[in-house]
C-alpha cells in the first residue's frame, strides 16, 4: 500500500465511524504524518487525492476556512472521470445508451410514483420552456435537452442516480450533438423531441409510472435509431412490464 492510501483509508475510517462529518477540518499535515508514520509530502499527495475526489476543499491561510475540510461533492469528479474514460473510447457508445435508459427509465418510473410537487416540476418545465424557443441552434437546445434529463433524474429522490446523470450531462451532449449531422431533418427531429418530453413530464404529473419509463426508453431509443447510430437492438432497454405486456398480448394472439 502507497502511503497516501494510508491517509485515504484513514479519513475513510473516520468518516465511517462519525468522528468526521461535512464542515470539519482534517487533521493537520504534521499531526496525520506522524499519527501514520509517513511524510508530510505523503500527507499532502492524499490530500490532492481527496481534493479531486471532491471529498475534502482546501483553502491557505489561518481562519475557520483554512486547511482540508470535509465536504460532499462528487458531481464534479464523477463528470471528470466519466469524460476521461469516454474520451480513451474504452466506454462503449452502446453501453452508455443502456446505462441512460436504465437510470432515466427507473428515475422516471419512481418520480411518477412519488407525485411530485407543483414546485419540484417548475426546473423541468422551464427548461421545456426555454427549448420552445425560435432560432435555438442544436448545440443550444441540447445544453438545455441534457439538463432537462438530469432535473426528470433528480425527480426520483435518489440522491445517488441524481449524482451519476449530472455527472453523464457533459456525455449526453457531446455524443448527442455529435449525432445532429446524421439527422435527414433537425428541425423535425426537434418538434418530435419536444412533443416527447412534455409526453413524459405529463405522464410523471399524472403519477403514471409505466407510461412515464416506457416514454423515456422510446425517447432515448428513437433518437438514436433517428440519427443512424442504433447502437443496440429493439429488444434491448424494454421495461420489464413492457415484455410483461407483450407476452400477454403474444399468449392472447
Amino acid at each position: 500500500m502507497k502511503n497516501y492510501e494510508l491517509v485515504l483509508h484513514r479519513v475513510e475510517a473516520e468518516l465511517a465511524a462519525g468522528r468526521l462529518r461535512i464542515g470539519e477540518r482534517l487533521p493537520g499535515e504534521r499531526v496525520l504524518a506522524e499519527q501514520l508514520g509517513i511524510s508530510r509530502p505523503s500527507v499532502r499527495e492524499a490530500v490532492r487525492v481527496l481534493e479531486a475526489m471532491g471529498v475534502v476543499r482546501t483553502a491557505t491561510g489561518s481562519g475557520p476556512e483554512a486547511g482540508a475540510v470535509i465536504v460532499a461533492e462528487p458531481v464534479s469528479p464523477l463528470t471528470a472521470v466519466l469524460r476521461l474514460h469516454l474520451a480513451t473510447n474504452h466506454l462503449p457508445m452502446a453501453d452508455v445508451v443502456q446505462t441512460r435508459i436504465l437510470l432515466e427509465s427507473w428515475a422516471a418510473r419512481e418520480a411518477a410514483g412519488r407525485q411530485a410537487a407543483a414546485g419540484e416540476l417548475k426546473l423541468a418545465e422551464d427548461l421545456l420552456d426555454q427549448m420552445d424557443t425560435e432560432g435555438l441552434s442544436p448545440e443550444e437546445f441540447h445544453l438545455l435537452d441534457a439538463e432537462f434529463h438530469v432535473a426528470l433524474s433528480g425527480l426520483a429522490g435518489n440522491v445517488l442516480i441524481a449524482a451519476v446523470m449530472a455527472s453523464l450531462r457533459s456525455a449526453i451532449h457531446g455524443y448527442v450533438l455529435a449525432a445532429v449531422p446524421n439527422l435527414p431533418d433537425w428541425e423535425a427531429t426537434a418538434v418530435g423531441l419536444r412533443a416527447e418530453h412534455r409526453a413524459i413530464l405529463k405522464a410523471i404529473r399524472a403519477g403514471e409510472q409505466g407510461a412515464a419509463a416506457d416514454l423515456v426508453t422510446a425517447h432515448i431509443q428513437n433518437f438514436y435509431e433517428a440519427a443512424a447510430l442504433a447502437p443496440f437492438g429493439r429488444g434491448q432497454g424494454r421495461t420489464a412490464e413492457a415484455d410483461d405486456d407483450r407476452g400477454a398480448d403474444d399468449e392472447v394472439q
